[in-house]
């Protein structure tokens, strides 16, 4: 590069090389201290409910270490990944910030048809207050509290036996 002096080329080559080496390096200081967010794994949970974890920069200990949690935390995600700061930088002192989310790729319609009509697929949807099933002006809504109510411009129901209606009391219109 002409106009640039030998100098220059070394300043902006030890640049370089400084910015490859802090991209390949943990976040971890000369002095031991983490920087950033790290990627663990929680393994568990101990007797008095605490997570524990374990991750590349963790001091070498026998076992995973023990930590606290700015997000919350359930079994299921027990051996997941999660994102990690450690409080002043201290490598034994793990504050879990959130669980990973890997993405997967959207079903494709060849995907969603291979499970139409397969007896060995299963659903099994739950929620705390209530579900809702909605397209255009239909929908379902299940709550807590046991009711199911329909909506919808036609509701038919249709059996090959019998059609059954109970209930305390039965209101046609």
């Amino acid at each position: 590069m002409e106009g640039e002096t030998v100098a220059t080329r070394r300043t902006k080559e030890v640049q370089t090389m400084t910015l490859e080496a802090t991209l390949d390096s943990p976040p971890v200081d000369p002095d031991g201290k983490i920087h950033g967010v790290v990627v663990g794994r929680l393994i568990g949970f101990d007797a008095s409910g605490r997570p524990e974890v374990t991750f590349q920069e963790a001091p070498p200990a026998s076992g995973p270490v023990p930590a606290r949690a700015a997000a919350p935390l359930e079994a299921t995600d027990v051996n997941r990944d999660v994102a990690i700061m450690c409080e002043a930088g201290d490598a034994s002192r793990p504050i879990i910030i959130g669980v990973m989310h890997h993405t997967r790729p959207a079903p494709t319609r060849d995907d969603s048809l291979a499970t139409e009509g397969s007896d060995d697929v299963d659903l099994d949807l739950s929620a705390r207050r209530q579900i809702t099933l909605r397209c255009g002006k239909a929908s379902v809504t299940l709550t807590r509290a046991g009711k199911i109510i329909l909506r919808g411009t036609y509701v038919s129901s249709r059996s090959s036996g019998v059609n059954k209606i109970k209930g305390g009391s039965v209101q046609i219109n």
